[in-house]
């Protein structure tokens, strides 16, 4: 197997391995970007004291990014009638219901970031769970998702909605943004994300909830944060 590349490298040199950053400092350094080609996105990772197998441990939220993610995020929207037709008048990338829905029950049609339902149409979702659940791209009323105010959360989505949840090894990662948005957008995201995080701790988790961070660019290192500068924001 190859070595890393010449720009990890160089990018890698301007951290220490064995140092645990404040925020403010590891969105600086990610910031910088690691000389790529390209505008790098930007993600956060939080690894919890939680155990996902228990539904009350099971971190999940949605956060609107003050300065969004930098991607096109593509919605789609399962509704009828007047409701379809605000959807669409919001911006929705794909809206419709039982021809929609065919699409992705026969042709595994899923070129969408996320989906919308009315409650009206949650049977009929239901349907092609075993499509959209795998992908994360089931409409949930916990994360507002499933609502007759579909031009809302449309305009929420499209503005830069975060849905996060906690995976099975105990970590909630996400985009914040790109490498152009500078420290300062960056850091404002990073923020929003990580308090929203903490305002979700079960009830039922014990000791330290929030046991280690890291900040990174799609071609550059990963940069500790240490958690006990989060616990003061």
């Amino acid at each position: 197997m190859g070595g890393k590349g010449k720009r990890y490298a160089a990018s890698a040199e301007k951290r220490d391995r064995e140092k645990a950053y404040t925020l403010a400092e590891a969105i600086e350094l990610v910031a910088g970007g690691s000389g790529a080609s390209f505008d790098e996105t930007v993600d956060v990772a939080m690894k919890l004291n939680v155990d996902p197998r228990h539904a009350d441990q099971n971190v999940r939220g949605t956060v609107a990014l003050p300065h969004g993610t930098g991607r096109d995020v593509r919605v789609a929207v399962f509704a009828k009638g007047a409701k379809a037709d605000e959807a669409r008048e919001a911006g929705a990338d794909f809206v419709g219901d039982d021809e929609l829905l065919g699409r992705i029950r026969d042709d595994g049609f899923t070129d969408f970031d996320r989906a919308v339902a009315t409650p009206d149409m949650m049977g009929a979702v239901g349907k092609v769970a075993r499509v959209l659940g795998p992908r994360g791209l089931m409409p949930n009323p916990k994360v507002g998702t499933v609502t007759n105010d579909v031009a809302e959360i449309v305009k929420e989505l499209k503005a830069g909605q975060l849905e996060y949840r906690v995976d099975k090894a105990g970590i909630v990662h996400a985009v914040i943004g790109k490498a152009s948005f500078g420290a300062e957008k960056l850091g404002d995201n990073a923020q929003q994300l990580i308090g929203s995080v903490l305002k979700a701790k079960p009830s039922s988790a014990k000791g330290q909830y929030v046991k280690s961070v890291c900040v990174s660019s799609t071609m550059g290192p990963g940069i500790s944060v240490d958690p006990a500068d989060l616990r003061s924001k």
